[in-house]
């Protein structure tokens, strides 16, 4: 029977093809605030994070508001302030993105059959969930132009790196330490593109990242 965890998981890959298939920034924000939700109910859903106490429960419940509200919430401002709406040409097409996504996934299952480590019970999608994330994240952040995308790329890479950490290890309180850290770092960095985004804007009316190889003294 088909139990919780792995519902969320199927979101979180599901939310991945939908990334790479999309074009319009705001239906991006959209499904990273759902993937950003998903991944943090994930680790508490785990058999071997089990028995968490309070602490520990007020920690996810803050990683939720952080990775499902607050960070896209940001990203959102960013969006309505730039007056390019959807990604227009893209380094790869949406479809063959579609495909590489799948085949991503198919290697993460490969990968994760035949890596020599001892998984936790019930890990093991957990980690194929965690590969295909954190390479789509990478691919996506190389395979489009504008820099919005590749903000929304790095935050799905954060998010695989993360449920790698989940699968790998049976005690929540060492992912609580290098998550935060984490989080915080990404934190920072959204804020300071957001920044970013808007001068740029303002000055050359496009977030086009192609456009800097044209930059001269």
């Amino acid at each position: 029977m088909i139990n919780l965890t792995e519902i969320l998981l199927v979101l979180v890959l599901l939310s991945v093809l939908l990334s790479l298939g999309a074009s319009r920034l705001m239906a991006l924000v959209k499904i990273m605030a759902l993937q950003g939700i998903a991944v943090s109910i994930i680790p508490l859903l785990l058999k071997g994070h089990g028995n968490l106490g309070g602490s520990a429960i007020i920690f996810f419940q803050i990683m939720i508001l952080i990775k499902g509200v607050l960070i896209p919430s940001l990203l959102f401002t960013a969006v309505k302030r730039v007056t390019i709406k959807r990604e227009i040409e893209p380094f790869i097409g949406y479809h063959a993105s579609i495909l590489a996504g799948l085949f991503i996934t198919l290697v993460s299952v490969f990968i994760s059959n035949h890596i020599r480590i001892s998984l936790p019970e019930g890990h093991a999608l957990v980690l194929i969930t965690a590969i295909t994330t954190m390479a789509s994240g990478f691919f996506l952040m190389m395979a489009r132009s504008k820099a919005i995308t590749q903000v929304i790329g790095y935050l799905m890479l954060e998010n695989g790196i993360y449920l790698i950490g989940t699968a790998l290890t049976k005690y929540s309180h060492i992912l609580y330490v290098v998550e935060f850290g984490v989080l915080l770092d990404l934190l920072v960095g959204v804020m300071i593109m957001g920044i970013i985004l808007h001068n740029i804007n303002n000055a050359f009316d496009d977030v086009d990242t192609t456009l800097l190889g044209r930059l001269k003294d």
